[in-house]
Parts: C-alpha cells; structure tokens; sequence
C-alpha cells in the first residue's frame, strides 16, 4: 500500500474507534458521509433495488453505529468490514423475501382439541423442554437465540462474535440431538 492508502486506513480506523469509544456524532456523520452511497451502489449493483438498498444501507450504518466495538483492525480494514455487513444484510434482506406469506386464519373459536391430542401434545412440549436442557449450552445457547429469538444466523454470530460456520455447526448437532432425542 502506498502512503496516502496507509493515511487513509488510519484515519478511518480512528473515526471507528471514535463511534466506539466516545459515541462521537461527527466521526459517524463522517463515516455515513464517505460510506453510505458507496454501500448504496455496492448493493444496487449486487441486484437489490433502490428502496431495498437505501433500507439496507440505514440498517448497515445503524448496525456499524451499534456495534462499532466489534470492528478488529488487525482482521479487517474499515471498508471491508463495512461492506461484510452490507453483504450480510442484504442476503437477510432477501431470504426474509421470500419467506411464503402464512396462510389466511379463520377469525372466530377454534374447536376445542381432542382431549388425547391435547395430552399427547403436552407431553411432547415435556419432552422437548427436557431435550432442550439436556443440550450442551453452548447449542442450547444457539438453538432458543434462533428459534425462540428469531434471529437469522448471520445475526447470531453479529451478536456472539463467533464464525458463521461455528453457528450453523453447532445449530446443527443441536438440531441432530433433539431428533434423536424426541423419537
């Protein structure tokens, strides 16, 4: 990198650290100033629409607001951790698309269930509580952030500050074990 690169990543590494240490508004205004339309275009050019990159965009530069402590200089420059979370939170933008909408509900009482459904249900919501505490914490941990938190993977490791891959490993021995576990 030449000199005027090596300045540059500095300076944005202490505007961070600025957001981080001091909530400083002017370091974030010059980070939004600088980063929010090049995130915009990144996403644009990545497919998205401009209403979905501008709302994708807000939600980077309210992430990188919030979690400005989680930036590592020594794992990544400013720029490249910027647009990690943009990418990140365009695919959420775009899975949560395509979720199929739930089906129309009556409106009115719902029949009262049959007393043996109703038992056997019972027990079953026993028998998973019970498979649930017999999970090692660190899946138990993992499994009620993503199916009782509904937060997406990606979010989960935001918020832990584990790999992705340690998330979806560890979701999946879970899931492995509460199978073996309920039949």
């Amino acid at each position: 990198m030449n000199e005027e690169a090596v300045s540059k990543r500095a300076e944005w590494v202490a505007e961070i650290t600025a957001i981080r240490d001091h909530a400083d508004q002017a370091a974030f205004a010059a980070v939004f100033r600088h980063f929010a339309p090049r995130v915009k275009a990144f996403l644009m050019k990545s497919g998205a629409s401009p209403d979905m990159a501008e709302e994708c965009t807000q939600d980077v530069m309210a992430t990188l607001w919030r979690k400005a402590g989680m930036f590592d200089p020594a794992k990544a420059s400013v720029s490249t951790w910027i647009f990690t979370i943009a990418r990140n939170r365009q695919i959420d933008m775009i899975r949560k698309q395509r979720r199929p909408e739930p089906e129309e509900l009556d409106w009115g009482p719902e029949p009262e269930p049959d007393q043996d459904d109703a038992i056997a249900l019972q027990q079953e919501t026993e028998q998973l509580g019970a498979a649930l505490q017999a999970l090692p914490e660190k899946q138990r941990i993992l499994i009620e952030r993503a199916y009782f938190g509904d937060l997406s993977h990606s979010e989960i490791a935001e918020e832990t500050g584990l790999p992705l891959g340690t998330i979806k490993s560890r979701i999946r021995l879970a899931l492995e074990r509460l199978r073996h576990q309920m039949r």
